[in-house]
């Protein structure tokens, strides 16, 4: 009994890597649709402190969602707390301001 089970599993195990090369050719690969690259023209806003910050944000969340890397919904959501940090800003806490963009992009993963 215990010979079977050794041999069973051991055939079972050779035939994984036999298994995996089992696919066929799909054609070669599709370039991407043009919504999903970055247009040529993009680039990033300048400026420093909280609003250099925050208007580089607001480009790349602005760009992400034209391309289709994330949806209307986690857009809202991450545009919303970047008007929460621009206020912040715009009150002179700049610390405060950059410190809620840095969560923000913690938290939605653009760190």
């Amino acid at each position: 009994m215990n010979n079977a089970i050794r041999r069973l599993w051991l055939t079972g195990f050779m035939a994984l890597p036999l298994a995996a090369c089992n696919q066929t050719a799909s054609g070669p690969a599709q370039a991407p649709a043009s919504a999903s690259v970055t247009p040529a023209g993009f680039r990033m806003p300048e400026g420093s402190g909280c609003q250099g910050e925050i208007a580089r944000y607001r480009a790349v969340m602005s760009n992400d969602l034209a391309m289709g890397h994330v949806n209307q919904t986690v857009y809202s959501r991450v545009d919303r707390e970047i008007g929460e940090a621009e206020a912040a800003c715009a009150a002179g806490r700049d610390a405060e301001a950059q410190r809620m963009i840095r969560a923000t992009k913690t938290r939605h993963g653009y760190v």
